[in-house]
């Protein structure tokens, strides 16, 4: 009975090593060192202590190990079981439309003197002071920033420029009379978009009705600004690109802002490429891109079944975390809007997790539950605090994405993990446990790639 027992431990122990060890072989690819060394030291105990039950036969050690097996089968079926405790989460749904003048991307634009600048802060005083504070520094992508490089801010203005170049592309209103347009049946031209999405890079698409707090109110940017929007499109298409992780690891460095710039830079042409074919066939439609945008992308997206909206203020995907940037489309075409189902798990887990909070240089994100604002349930960032440290770095910061958990690689040993923070409540405090053991509370800032290297 006895060698029967240290055989099935043996066995137990071996294959609870093999799992770390692999995992550690994972973390080390991903150039998570931490995390490395965390597996591998736990692979290599299990090891020993298996072999010295085979050399010793301790009774005792046996017992203990026993005692250990079966409380972790317990509480592993208890983990894997599909628990959900009750909530009262909710789609929080903007009772007003938000005016893109308050952006902070919108208020730097604002020229000291100028008429925009004195009827702005004639309405919002109390934005005056805070916001001259952020004009006194260095600015995005400035020189004169703590995070100056001059190849990779060279790089990171390349991509945004790049951008630019497809500002006066994104609304191509067709004039063509009905009998020209191209029938198209709803489900077909549906999957047939979200498919083609994908092909030219996205890594999820969704479609949902426009709805009225998905458009700003006004216009806040260059030409568009006091512009009154209206809802001019029934259905907006929405789409994710994916951030390299390897980029945002390094933020607050130079990389992230790198990354910013090219994944706005996908995301846009998708877009466009996107409104092109959908104005081909005959119908309106307008591409929503970094600096040229009608409508509040997280909204959108959310609605369209990619995400949910995080502490963070950000979408967090299922897969990717926030470690992704949108793309939306906007049109007439006839589509078939998305079943959602809300996923509440990455709101309670965000309500647990606040890594985000403690990892932000600029305290910007709220420990706090999720509170009213405005008539809405949520959580709101300081703006402020966040673009004045925006503009010390000259990057967009990011720490709040590479600390996320969801920001993990999508590959197996990841996705067990997200399988069971979506599963069950008990196991979402587990994961937030051992992703502070396994990688930290606070993850150290990684090194750019050494591919940027210069």
């Amino acid at each position: 009975m006895l060698q029967a027992l240290e055989i099935v431990l043996f066995v137990v122990g071996f294959l609870s090593a093999a799992f770390f060890i692999w995992a550690a072989i994972i973390s080390k690819n991903e150039n998570e060192t931490f995390a490395y060394r965390k597996f591998i030291n736990l692979g290599l105990l299990i090891i020993s202590v298996s072999f010295l039950i085979v050399i010793t036969h301790n009774i005792l050690l046996i017992s203990l190990l026993l005692i250990i097996l079966l409380a972790s089968i317990i509480v592993g079926f208890i983990l894997l079981l599909p628990y959900e405790k009750k909530n009262n989460y909710t789609h929080s749904i903007p009772l007003q439309r938000i005016d893109e003048r308050d952006t902070m991307f919108s208020r730097r634009e604002l020229q000291k003197g100028s008429e925009e600048y004195k009827k702005y802060y004639k309405d919002k005083k109390d934005r005056e002071a805070s916001d001259n504070d952020f004009r006194s520094l260095p600015g995005l992508l400035s020189p004169n920033s703590t995070q100056y490089h001059r190849f990779h801010f060279a790089s990171a203005e390349a991509g945004f420029q790049t951008v630019d170049a497809f500002y006066n592309e994104v609304d191509n209103k067709v004039e063509a009379e009905v009998e020209n347009k191209t029938e198209v049946e709803d489900e077909k031209i549906s999957r047939y978009i979200k498919n083609w999405a994908k092909k030219l890079g996205a890594i999820d698409c969704g479609i949902t009705v426009l709805k009225d707090y998905h458009v700003y109110s006004y216009g806040g940017r260059r030409e568009r600004r006091d512009k009154q929007y209206h809802l001019n499109h029934k259905f907006a298409i929405a789409f994710t690109v994916e951030m390299d992780k390897a980029m945002v690891d390094a933020a607050p460095k130079a990389s992230i802002v790198m990354e910013s710039a090219q994944q706005y830079l996908e995301s846009g042409r998708i877009a466009i490429q996107l409104s092109k074919f959908i104005q081909n066939l005959g119908y309106n439609a307008r591409a929503h891109i970094d600096g040229n945008y009608e409508v509040v992308c997280p909204l959108v997206a959310r609605d369209a079944g990619l995400g949910e909206i995080g502490r963070m203020g950000l979408l967090m995907t299922p897969m990717k975390g926030p470690r992704v940037r949108i793309g939306v489309v906007t049109t007439d075409i006839p589509l078939i809007p998305d079943n959602v189902k809300p996923d509440f798990s990455v709101i309670d887990f965000c309500t647990i997790c606040k890594k985000c909070a403690d990892s932000c240089p600029s305290n910007a994100i709220s420990f706090d539950d999720m509170e009213d604002v405005e008539g809405v349930k949520r959580w709101q960032i300081n703006q402020e605090a966040c673009f004045n440290l925006w503009s010390k770095l000259g990057t967009d910061c990011g720490r709040c994405v590479s600390v996320c958990p969801y920001s993990h690689e999508d590959n197996f040993l990841h996705n067990i993990v997200r399988k069971g923070i979506k599963n069950n409540y008990a196991f979402r405090r587990v994961a937030l446990k051992m992703d502070d053991v396994f990688y930290g509370r606070q993850p150290v800032s990684k090194d750019i790639p050494k591919m940027l290297e210069i």
